[in-house]
């Protein structure tokens, strides 16, 4: 698994989950840059999601909707503040309604996406989801957020393998 931890931080309102890969950071790279390839991951296995917009420059957008086990969808979308390929994203990230607003009920999380080249020739991924208060990491966390990362993120390593993707 490429997942190498998730950490919790209360005081700091952060969540991080850092990966590694023996991939290039190109590669790495475009697990985020591709709609493709990022629609095969961004939600755990059981939520598959469907990218609708990708427009990775800052200020564009990104949407999407996870299907659920039940077929029920669920929508979100990113608003990106910084794109460095092959280093960093930056997004805002939310809840959408059904018809795609942004929802005003539901806490949205700052993302910071970085990316080391390490000096086996691999890449480390850390993203840290940044909480607005204690009661949003509360609410997104009893809501299975740290697991639900786990579990996406996991599947990354698959996307990365020679013939993949």
């Amino acid at each position: 698994m490429s997942v190498t931890s998730v950490r919790t931080d209360p005081d700091h309102l952060t969540m991080t989950v850092t990966a590694e890969y023996p991939s290039a950071i190109d590669r790495v790279w475009r697990l985020w840059e591709d709609p493709r390839l990022l629609e095969r991951w961004w939600g755990p296995p059981s939520f598959p999601a469907t990218v609708e917009e990708h427009d990775l420059r800052p200020g564009g957008r990104v949407t999407y909707v996870m299907t659920g086990p039940d077929g029920e969808r669920y929508r979100g979308w990113w608003r990106i503040l910084t794109v460095d390929p092959p280093h960093l994203l930056e997004f805002e990230d939310g809840f959408a309604d059904a018809d795609g607003t942004p929802s005003t009920e539901m806490p949205v999380t700052l993302a910071r996406v970085e990316l080391a080249a390490l000096e086996d020739g691999g890449t480390r991924m850390t993203l840290t989801s940044t909480f607005p208060s204690r009661e949003a990491m509360d609410l997104l966390l009893e809501m299975q957020m740290e697991e639900g990362m786990r579990q996406a993120v996991g599947q990354t390593g698959a996307l990365l393998e020679p013939g993949a993707g």
